[in-house]
């Protein structure tokens, strides 16, 4: 099931809302968090096998492991041998499954391509959102190790923050430090809810009419035959990827962030205008903000970061991290050259203080996108032949002509979205609470009004997209 879907929005969240908060009226002196907590849990899991049952029962392997772990790590907290040994075998585990289901095809492709042999490929069905699921199934059991958060005792608990519907397939990683007292301990409120409702169909603006919109011209440009493409088409391609990525993520990240918040969770934001950015060392602490700090604690850290070795040790971890990123995104060699594009400019950065620099903003900013436009492009592209053909096409070698009807027809059509997208981008928001701020009481009372009838408007808008529309995946359901 998606949050973009008819089925979603009519039926299965107002239901789950209904019985969550029923739940909590009739049971509210006979153990009503843990009723609702059994709920929500049974709930997510309807979410998540509502297209393939089966997954369900690797994730509920997952819950049931990482649950004993939890606990035999807690048990062994004095004994640092065998902790350590449990987190060992938790990891391997836990990424054993990730990597059968994920890299197991790639690997032998990869194998039978460079080694010459003939080894027979399975066929193995990706489960959706498992490099998300997982994650988050590390994270529980670390930051237990770790005493940031104790052991859930009930496995239910574990399976909650693990398989909770809002951000089980496409994110944000919550990592289990941050809800460890909210799964027992949280509090609801009207604002709290109000807030999430409005979150939440920001998120469904984005997705429904800036993401799909872009998807559609971004199709238009990468389905062209390359003989055919012009040097204009496939700039205004890579742009509109460029935006339907970012909208299509953040979109699914304020959703969920929203649907928390009705459920009393508060998550931590995942996303804060990463193509204002100076540099790339700005964009990864505004892009995917959970996946980074994910390998930023969980990994590069751990490693050393940049404590030990010198700037060879720096460069070092640097490699294994931005190695990983490329791999968590997806087993293709596109997904591993977009990891080290960013190792490369990230260590470029760091050994040069270029992050640190405040002089020439425009001309930094101009090269952070650039190569952010560049790596989409990667990350967009089937194979790596057929990412280097697209930007040579880009820079007008073997390009059909350098801006075709093509390109000016497509760009009077999608003209008014590319706009909005490019609004969208900037902290629009935070410069209007400022400006209302500033205004009498009166008009604080107008803006609010004004919001309600926008959030209305764009419910609206976002439902008429959503009836015309068959299927709208997001694009972070394939990792």
């Amino acid at each position: 099931m998606i949050f973009s879907s008819i089925v979603f929005v009519s039926v299965f969240l107002p239901v789950v809302i209904l019985f969550y908060y029923a739940i909590a009226v009739l049971a509210k002196n006979h153990g009503g968090r843990t009723a609702q907590n059994y709920f929500l849990f049974l709930a997510s899991l309807l979410f998540y096998g509502y297209g393939e049952v089966k997954f369900v029962f690797v994730m509920l392997a997952s819950i049931f492991a990482n649950w004993l772990f939890g606990l035999l790590v807690e048990k062994n907290r004095g004994n640092r041998k065998k902790s350590c040994m449990t987190l060992f075998i938790m990891a391997f585990f836990n990424f054993s499954i990730l990597f059968l289901f994920k890299y197991l095809m790639f690997t032998i492709a990869t194998a039978n391509r460079f080694l010459g042999t003939d080894l027979a490929i399975p066929k193995i069905v990706l489960p959706i959102g498992i490099s998300f699921f997982t994650f988050q199934a590390v994270s529980y059991v670390v930051d237990v190790y770790r005493g940031h958060g104790k052991a859930q005792k009930n496995p239910v608990n574990v399976g909650l923050y693990i398989a909770f519907f809002p951000q089980l397939i496409a994110g944000p990683i919550v990592r289990y430090e941050t809800v460890a007292q909210q799964i027992l301990f949280r509090k609801e409120s009207f604002d709290q809810f109000s807030q999430g409702v409005c979150r939440f169909i920001t998120g469904m603006a984005k997705k429904m009419i800036l993401a799909n919109n872009m998807g559609r011209l971004e199709d238009l440009a990468f389905g062209t035959e390359l003989s055919s493409l012009s040097a204009g088409m496939a700039w205004l391609g890579a742009f509109a990827y460029s935006f339907q990525i970012l909208f299509d993520f953040s979109g699914y990240s304020d959703m969920a962030i929203g649907l928390g918040k009705v459920f009393g969770f508060e998550f931590l934001e995942n996303f804060n205008h990463p193509y204002i950015s100076v540099s790339v060392t700005e964009f990864w602490r505004r892009w995917h903000i959970s996946l980074g700090t994910w390998f930023r604690d969980y990994l590069y850290i751990p490693l050393g970061g940049s404590r030990k070795e010198g700037r060879a040790g720096l460069v070092f971890h640097l490699f294994i991290v931005w190695l990983s990123t490329g791999l968590w995104h997806g087993a293709n060699w596109t997904f591993i050259m977009w990891g080290l594009l960013y190792f490369v400019l990230l260590t470029f950065e760091k050994l040069s203080g270029f992050a640190q620099k405040n002089n020439l903003r425009p001309l930094r900013h101009f090269y952070t996108m650039f190569f952010v436009v560049m790596g989409w492009v990667l990350f967009r592209s089937a194979s790596l032949g057929a990412a280097f053909s697209y930007i040579k096409i880009m820079f007008f070698a073997g390009s059909a002509g350098i801006v075709d009807g093509d390109a000016r027809y497509y760009f009077c059509e999608y003209a008014v979205t590319l706009l909005l997208c490019f609004a969208a981008s900037f902290p629009v928001r935070k410069l209007l609470d400022r400006l209302f701020a500033r205004w009498s009481a009166r008009a604080l009372v107008w803006e609010e009004r004004c919001s309600a009838v926008w959030y209305i408007a764009l419910f609206v808008v976002s439902l008429s997209y959503m009836a015309k529309s068959s299927y709208n995946p997001f694009i972070y359901f394939n990792f």
